[in-house]
């Protein structure tokens, strides 16, 4: 196989500063099988995967060894390091102009559980835990009538009232909404945001960047070209934000990997993608039943497959909300590198069909990662900042002797 010679990367969001090298040596460690051996070479040289590359690694047959390869990918950017951070989810309305077909969330204005967070409300609900995270996630439905002067005003006060909290809010559906209700461009909703205390949007709602998949199960919100283009906005005016891929609907592999190929090309202009998060729909057949639904071995297989195809996305996260406590540890030997947050409450995950539990603080998500074989990083919003984890020690428990007779 004829390769070009190796130009070495430029480090990005804690990656180590000579992955490359780290990952050739590694690669070279290990006999692979005949299959698997010329995407090893590429990877040895940073050569993106194309589409054919990603449908030989959904059809080897052999998991593990595609595991095996997605960590050694992730050792030599990240070592034994997996990340999490300290925030909160506030879901500050479920009311929505739109009517995803795989929403479990959304609701008509008119719904009687229908709610809309004031300002107050939010910032009330915050001060519950704002003394133990360094962050905020915050996204919603479409409300009928809030433009871009709410959000202003809103995180205009949360930046005010709790400056060491980081916000991480709205979507690109979101950002396209506030641009029509306020008769701007996205571009200027972004940049008021961002002056308002907005640091980074979470990616949310690209499910498959097709349209022929979209028209079906989110028909109205942004089409692929105008969810890659918020986000080329984002970037450009210093809004990193993440991105995400929805799988097991009715989508096939091929989609997946050219979704996946999309963000990929978009982060080779922008740097603005700090960590792409998979995730699998979940099981409820009232609202998409020809939903193809995904197994835990699919899940972590495109895990795998995510870490192996975006050679310029540092992060890829395991997002435990979704995927539960179980699955997300073993991910971490399948690719991924970071486990989200503490989170404390969520709504849209759980509405779904989630189980994940929510009262996870930092020594039990640094318990989880110790148990998956890695070492607890914490780290910001913006992967700009890192500390070493150290949970407190156990007490050990009291033994008592044993009866005897």
């Amino acid at each position: 196989m004829n390769m070009q010679p190796v130009v070495q990367p430029v480090p990005l969001a804690g990656e180590h500063a000579s992955w490359l090298l780290r990952l050739e040596q590694k690669l070279s460690e290990t006999v692979w099988t005949k299959d698997i051996q010329p995407i090893a070479e590429k990877l040895a040289a940073n050569v993106p995967l194309d589409v054919d590359d990603g449908m030989v690694l959904y059809n080897h047959a052999d998991l593990h060894e595609v595991g095996a390869l997605a960590h050694a990918v992730r050792e030599a950017r990240f070592g034994q390091q997996a990340f999490f951070n300290s925030n909160v989810h506030i879901n500050q309305t479920n009311m929505c102009v739109l009517a995803c077909r795989f929403c479990a969330f959304r609701r008509s204005p008119r719904a009687e559980d229908a709610y809309a967070m004031s300002i107050e409300e939010y910032l009330a609900d915050l001060a519950n835990y704002a003394h133990a995270i360094d962050e905020v996630h915050s996204v919603g439905g479409l409300h009928p009538e809030w433009d871009v002067s709410h959000y202003e005003e809103l995180f205009k006060r949360v930046s005010e009232t709790y400056p060491h909290l980081s916000i991480k809010a709205l979507t690109a559906v979101e950002i396209k909404h506030l641009a029509q209700r306020s008769s701007i461009t996205t571009r200027e909703v972004l940049s008021r945001l961002r002056d308002a205390g907005l640091t980074s949007i979470p990616g949310g709602g690209a499910e498959i960047l097709d349209d022929g998949v979209r028209k079906i199960i989110c028909n109205g919100k942004e089409s692929s070209d105008e969810y890659l283009q918020i986000h080329r906005e984002a970037h450009e005016v210093g809004l990193p934000s993440n991105c995400t891929m929805l799988f097991g609907t009715i989508e096939r592999l091929e989609q997946r990997l050219k979704h996946m190929i999309s963000l990929r090309d978009l982060n080779n202009i922008t740097r603005g993608f700090q960590c792409f998060v998979p995730y699998p729909f979940l099981p409820d057949d009232t609202r998409l039943p020809q939903a193809q639904l995904a197994s835990g071995t699919e899940i972590l297989r495109t895990i795998a497959i995510s870490r192996l195809m975006l050679n310029n996305i540092p992060h890829i996260k395991a997002y435990r909300m979704n995927i539960g406590d179980q699955l997300a540890e073993l991910a971490l030997q399948f690719g991924a590198d970071d486990i989200d947050g503490t989170v404390q409450k969520e709504s849209i995950m759980h509405l779904a069909g989630s189980t994940a539990p929510l009262d996870h603080d930092r020594t039990k998500l640094a318990r989880l990662i110790k148990d998956a074989g890695c070492h607890p990083v914490q780290r910001n919003t913006t992967y700009t900042q890192f500390t070493k984890y150290t949970p407190p020690k156990i007490k050990p428990r009291r033994v008592l002797p044993m009866a005897t007779e």
